[in-house]
């Protein structure tokens, strides 16, 4: 039995998953930037609704 087959398929499966993980790695450093804008926007979104919520009365 000869491996060679075996071990030419595992080399392109390997410069497969290499590419994939690349271009993953791209994508998720392009996105980045919107990662901190859509953190603030929420933020921003929790302020605007505790401000604008009605605060209990307190009995006495």
């Amino acid at each position: 039995m000869h491996y060679d087959p075996y071990l030419a398929q595992h080399r392109t499966r390997a410069a497969d998953l290499r590419a994939e993980a690349d271009a993953y790695r791209l994508a998720t450093a392009a996105r980045q930037p919107y990662a901190m804008r859509t953190r603030l926007g929420w933020t921003l979104v929790e302020v605007g609704l505790r401000l604008a919520a009605p605060r209990p009365v307190l009995a006495h």
